[in-house]
């Protein structure tokens, strides 16, 4: 059994019945947690259940897990920031981030990751990520989506792939993934402010180190979204932002032909399966992804009134100067 201590880390805002199925799967574990620390955007929107309240007040799961509860407000949020608050707070071997609304598929999500991490020696797996399935009322294109990025197929990464995979080389997604701890503070940890993409500018930071990257298939979360094409929009609007403000990272590795192959292969999909009224939406969903990407990578020739319309973090744009 792998004696390294994990804390799991959850940034919070509006808590639902899938947070609360979360804690209670993360308590079954064959790998429990040292600790659950949750950072929750305003304290009024904190709303669990009496049982959860509870453990929480007392700093202690009925499995002995430790329960850090913080509430902050949606103007000190940010995707990285927030999260390197909570981590500052971890004295664990391995840091596990996830999303309220990712639910562990299975008892041993903890132990596969754990399996996939090295011991932060040079070279190592220093980052693994699990595999997202679609929650049982996907819609049909969420779900070919889940399938396309996420394989069933386990595997590493490295600098060597850059030529061969481009920008998904430095694909890690905190809607679960852990991290060596010691590796994790040696490069600085997420970026302090940003928008969005916190993870994968710090797994750009895993590869350009010599470290790699793992793809844990065998650790499965359910987790998956219906956004609709406003929503698209805004979300790679935000993600393109957090490009443009990294071209150290992003600059000279396109990303726009992993979405063709996407909805390319989507739209064979709704053909061979007899699915033909959803192409429209299909092509109107990955135009308004495409509008908004093009938009936010473009961000500063842009007026800032139209910048905090198009972006889905409005708070983030707070006494920013353009």
């Amino acid at each position: 059994m792998d004696k390294r201590t994990v804390d799991v880390i959850i940034p919070t805002y509006r808590p639902d019945e899938r947070f609360e199925r979360l804690i209670g799967r993360l308590k079954r574990q064959t790998v429990r947690p040292a600790g659950i620390l949750v950072v929750n955007t305003e304290k009024s929107l904190w709303k669990v259940s009496t049982a959860l309240q509870a453990e929480f007040a007392r700093g202690r799961a009925d499995c002995g897990t430790a329960l850090i509860l913080t509430h902050i407000s949606r103007e000190e949020f940010d995707h990285g920031g927030t999260r390197s608050r909570a981590a500052a707070l971890s004295k664990a071997d391995v840091l596990l981030f996830m999303t309220q609304d990712a639910v562990p598929e299975h008892d041993r999500l903890i132990e596969r990751l754990l399996d996939s991490l090295d011991d932060g020696a040079p070279g190592s797996r220093a980052a693994a990520y699990a595999r997202q399935l679609p929650d049982r009322n996907c819609g049909v294109l969420e779900r070919f989506a889940r399938g396309f990025n996420y394989g069933s197929e386990s595997f590493e990464k490295s600098a060597a792939d850059l030529p061969r995979l481009g920008i998904k080389t430095y694909f890690c997604s905190n809607v679960c993934a852990a991290y060596v701890r010691a590796v994790y503070e040696k490069l600085g940890g997420f970026e302090k402010h940003t928008i969005f993409n916190e993870d994968m500018i710090f797994a750009a930071h895993v590869i350009q180190n010599g470290y790699r990257i793992a793809y844990a298939a065998d650790a499965r979360v359910i987790h998956s979204h219906d956004y609709s094409g406003a929503q698209q929009f805004h979300r790679n609007f935000d993600l393109a932002v957090s490009q443009a403000d990294h071209p150290e990272i992003f600059e000279g590795i396109p990303s726009e032909g992993e979405g063709m192959r996407l909805v390319k292969e989507t739209a064979g999909y709704l053909l061979k399966s007899g699915r033909l009224w959803l192409l429209p939406k299909l092509f109107w969903q990955s135009g308004c992804k495409y509008a908004g990407y093009w938009l936010g990578k473009r961000y500063r020739r842009l007026p800032g009134r139209l910048v905090r319309a198009c972006s889905m973090d409005k708070n983030f744009w707070e006494n920013k100067l353009f």
